[in-house]
């Protein structure tokens, strides 16, 4: 029924609350409400057994299956206009129904947290808008390369349809200013440009690139804003904010006239929620352009594997910028054997040598230990006790600056003992190398260097990540230790020397995307030097120089390393060759969850569905986190349809068992990760 056609009473209201609970619940209208208010999108104060929730109208129905005098009533439509426009609504919908997690927490998870309460929206606060627009004219726009200029022609020409861009570029080569040249030409036609980084330590630099550009609004949204700020980034992006910068959850702004969608760095895990509402941004950011009939463009100097293999079946469109602009060069790459190295520390002989010669000409370097803290295990020499998490199938990590035993897994925390607790001796080994650690020896080996240390005990939110980069800019640092948030996307020009002190990580994982994993993040932190006119180094010291993976991305780059993985990848059936789901299931005990997903498995098997098949159950690569026992089932399907229809006829089933409700599970569709 439309509303303002019959009486108001005959209709009914069926509402999404923000619970874990896949059903909408059905109401009768607010008494004395007008017809015209009666519109999906809106939001609706609700009774809810003793109290009141906030919900979404979802629908406007003829007839409920709960008889009418059953139903309660509505108590308030809460705003003047919809909250939720509707095409937004039905992208939500969707997002809901693909990755099956109730619709009220995927509508809640949307919008600021101010509107999941119950009262009016507020007018916008006009004293905490967007970022402010620069008041001195924008620079002149630098010269395009020939690639760069392809690119932009390419995509600018197709603003008016939906296509899938791949815009593959190796670091320096100026993906940012396509971005920027495509985002001017939207803005020309009226239109909104929605722009998507991995991580909030990106976004300064990004809001800052844009800002220099354009002289216009921009709506910033990330999780490190205050709830005012991101209340007036979703109404500023509401209102026709030309450009919409943020993270992963800007996925869901609220646009009026939107014309592009670009996500950078479209490779990276940060994209992908790993808890709750366990949605991947980037394809989210696909299937809301192809209904807004928009291009979008996927950036990325190492694309996923799942992206190239859409770019070589013709379903996106690939484009290359093959060489850093301004005449800068690939860094040369040199690889230190530990095995034929002597090595006492983090640091061998040849690294301290390259570091020092770089140090000497006065030039930045970044050493890349992806490990936070001293050392990842603490051992007992005489008798072989480790040191490990009382919660966790894990070793405490050694933090030498609190001297404290840390589970990174669950938050342990404890003091370092003064000896072994199994034997008594006094002599406890700190074995490997942490961020902590490598800073403690690079400061032995160069101490009038400034070092800097760049990790997540060091650097805590967002004002103290902007203080670092300004400090780096200025030059107020000489050697940078860190993980990965220095690997993404940043822009270090005087930085001519990367080290990574353990190539080695991930090779042996037991994740199948592992390697991948491992190839990206050597490429990018290796892309943050030779940037500006110097030529830059990268220094890997392994274990394993002729690992096959290792050895390819070094000798032939990143191309051939995909191909050859993508290979592998179609010999196992495995993504982007298949589609999976992941039934996580934890509990109190370790049989609890076992008994679960094997009556979810035997559910499963009754389906006989051509095409999908059951993995597992089987323990979490971790099987006890927190003081949870954690097991695994795999659902793998040929093709993307067949696992939604088995999952669809499936989930309901599992939901009934008596056994779910002694454990907490989940669904996870396209997981990127098996842990």
């Amino acid at each position: 029924m439309e509303p303002g056609e019959g009486p108001v009473d005959a209709c009914i209201l069926r509402v999404a609350l923000a619970l874990p609970f896949s059903r909408l619940y059905d109401y009768l209208p607010p008494s004395d409400c007008p017809s015209e208010r009666l519109v999906p999108g809106h939001r609706v104060c609700v009774p809810f057994k003793a109290g009141a929730r906030i919900g979404f109208l979802i629908e406007v129905a003829d007839e409920s299956p709960i008889a009418p005098e059953k139903l309660r009533r509505a108590i308030e439509i809460l705003d003047q206009a919809p909250v939720i426009h509707t095409p937004q609504l039905g992208l939500l919908i969707w997002a809901s129904d693909y990755y099956h997690h109730p619709l009220g927490e995927v509508v809640a998870q949307a919008l600021p947290g101010s509107l999941r309460r119950v009262r009016a929206i507020a007018p916008r606060a006009r004293d905490t808008p967007g970022p402010s627009t620069p008041p001195a004219p924008p620079p002149a726009a630098p010269v395009l390369t020939a690639s760069q200029a392809d690119a932009v022609q390419q995509i600018t020409t197709r603003l008016d349809r939906f296509e899938v861009f791949l815009l593959e570029g190796v670091t320096g080569s100026g993906k940012t200013e396509v971005y920027l040249r495509i985002v001017e030409a939207v803005i020309e036609a009226g239109k909104q440009a929605l722009c998507l980084v991995p991580e909030i330590g990106l976004t300064p630099q990004t809001i800052a690139r844009f800002q220099e550009r354009f002289a216009v609004p921009i709506a910033a949204t990330h999780s490190g804003l205050s709830e005012a700020q991101r209340r007036s980034a979703w109404w500023t992006a509401r209102e026709g904010a030309p450009i919409v910068i943020g993270t992963r959850s800007a996925v869901w702004s609220e646009l009026c006239r939107p014309g592009v969608i670009v996500v950078d760095e479209e490779h990276d895990l940060s994209y992908k929620q790993q808890q709750g509402f366990r949605y991947s941004a980037r394809d989210i950011a696909i299937i809301r352009a192809k209904r807004h009939h928009i291009p979008v463009v996927l950036g990325s100097a190492t694309p996923s594997l799942e992206s190239l293999h859409n770019a070589a079946i013709g379903r996106y469109r690939h484009l290359c910028l093959p060489a850093r602009v301004g005449g800068a060069t690939n860094p040369t790459v040199e690889v230190i054997d530990l095995r034929r190295s002597t090595v006492r520390g983090p640091l061998s002989a040849a690294l301290i040598a390259r570091i020092t010669e770089t140090l000497a000409e006065r030039r930045q370097v970044i050493v890349f230990a992806n490990r936070r803290g001293y050392a990842p295990l603490l051992l007992c020499p005489e008798c072989a006790w480790a040191a490990g998490c009382d919660r966790c199938d894990a070793r405490l990590v050694y933090h030498h600056e609190t001297r404290r035993l840390r589970c990174h897994h669950c938050g342990a925390d404890r003091p370092l003992p003064m000896g072994c607790p199994e034997c008594g001796s006094a002599s406890l080994s700190k074995v490997g190398h942490g961020t902590e650690r490598v800073v403690e020896s690079l400061r032995e080996h160069f101490p009038t260097a400034r070092v800097l240390r760049i990790d997540r005990d060091a650097v805590r939110g967002q004002t103290a990540w902007e203080r670092v980069l300004a400090r780096i800019s200025a030059g107020d640092a000489d050697i940078l230790v860190g993980t990965q948030m220095l690997a993404k996307g940043h822009h270090f020009p005087k930085v001519t020397l990367v080290a990574i002190v353990d190539g080695d990580q991930g090779l042996y994982g037991t994740d199948f995307r592992a390697g991948e994993r491992m190839a990206q993040q050597l490429v990018q932190v290796a892309g943050r030097t030779g940037r500006a006119e110097d030529p830059g180094q990268v220094v890997i010291q392994t274990h394993n120089p002729h690992h096959p993976l290792l050895a390819v991305l070094l000798r032939e780059g990143y191309s051939a390393f995909a191909a050859m993985a993508l290979r592998e990848r179609r010999e196992a059936g495995l993504p982007p060759f298949s589609a999976l789901a992941l039934v996580r299931a934890e509990g109190r005990n370790t049989r609890a969850p076992e008994v679960f997903l094997q009556e979810a498995r035997s559910l499963g098997l009754r389906e006989r569905h051509p095409g999908a098949a059951l993995l597992g159950p089987v323990p979490a690569p971790m099987e006890r986190r927190a003081d949870r026992y954690r097991w695994h089932l795999l659902v793998q399907a040929r093709e993307r349809n067949r696992l939604q229809t088995f999952l669809h006829a499936w989930l309901p089933q599992l939901a009934a068992l008596k056994s779910s409700r002694r454990v907490r599970w989940s669904v996870d569709v396209d997981p990127q990760e098996l842990l």
